[in-house]
């Protein structure tokens, strides 16, 4: 297969959305089309799959209203690999953003996704889709590799991991993952291709994504559009805005999870005010699992066992 082949999985997409759906036929609407990921959450931290400490009711909704898929598989177990697969459809290491190229993007250096490769967005919008992400990008951070030279016309978060730029003077080590203080971090907030903010309060960076989402959905609600939403949590350090901290039973952790909870209750709600919630297929999916290194910090597989990227069984 050539580098811009797509796989089975794109050309899935590609072909329901961009062919039998393009307006071929008459009064036929392309839908649109919501991804939200979220950053190593756990199978065992949403309500519909067990966690006992964890309050979930909007993706239990979601999970009991829609289709689950209870048999899938994440294309790597960090970042980068398991971001390019999903925007490509390919196995990450045939487009160079294999494990190797995770820890080089990790040590922020240059490179990123390459430009040949052909991205969901790319294809959405070569049929007319305005496509828009918010959130972690992790694909490389210099401005040749940002969402908008990937086809994404709009783009507001981080260019990856929230942990990736500790402050001068933060502690060394793991004890600085464990803390909540939000001047122990300075990944910086992009708008595009330039930085918005050198030092974001990372307390808010859940509900900013949230509300340019919004935006985004009530701008271009006349369709049709779609949007990848890459949330920055639950990886560490973990951060929940005012109204979320110290409610769950779960701790810091649940804290996160049931505001990213609440977060994908606002987009639906806004789908559902804006009569486009039978026009608009919305996915919800983790990364790649739990950081379970991080013990409570880190989530729940449970009940089932997880590789801990750094090594080992869980």
């Amino acid at each position: 297969m050539s580098v811009r082949g797509m796989t089975r999985m794109v050309r899935m997409v590609a072909g329901v959305l961009a062919g039998a759906l393009c307006g071929d036929a008459a009064g036929v609407e392309r839908p649109n089309v919501v991804i939200i990921y979220a950053d190593d959450l756990g199978w065992g931290d949403l309500g519909c799959y067990g966690a006992p400490a964890i309050r979930t009711p909007q993706l239990d909704r979601m999970a009991a209203e829609g289709m689950r898929f209870t048999d899938f598989y994440s294309a790597a177990e960090v970042c980068t690999p398991s971001r390019a697969a999903l925007l490509t459809g390919r196995y990450a290491v045939r487009s160079g953003m294999s494990h190797d190229r995770y820890r080089v993007l990790r040590a922020n250096a240059s490179g990123g996704l390459p430009m040949e490769e052909e991205t969901l967005a790319e294809v959405l919008k070569g049929v007319g889709y305005a496509t828009g992400m918010v959130g972690k990008w992790h694909l490389g951070h210099l401005a040749e590799h940002l969402p908008g030279k990937h086809g994404f016309d709009w783009y507001f978060g981080m260019p990856f991991s929230n942990d990736m730029m500790p402050a001068a003077g933060a502690p060394a080590g793991r004890d600085k993952f464990f803390r909540e203080d939000v001047a122990l971090w300075e990944t910086p907030l992009l708008r595009g291709e330039a930085v918005l903010e050198a030092k974001p309060d990372q307390r808010q960076l859940t509900k900013r994504y949230t509300e340019e989402a919004v935006a985004f959905i009530r701008e271009r609600k006349a369709g049709p559009f779609f949007l990848y939403m890459a949330h920055t949590f639950p990886h560490v350090p973990l951060f929940a805005s005012e109204a979320f901290r110290g409610r769950s039973p779960g701790g810091i952790y649940g804290d996160v999870v049931e505001e990213l909870d609440w977060s994908v209750g606002r987009v639906l709600e806004v789908l559902r005010e804006e009569r486009l919630a039978e026009r608009t297929l919305v996915f919800f999916s983790s990364d790649n699992g739990p950081w379970t290194v991080f013990g409570s910090h880190g989530g729940s597989a449970e009940p089932e066992r997880v590789w801990d990227r750094c090594g080992g069984g869980a």
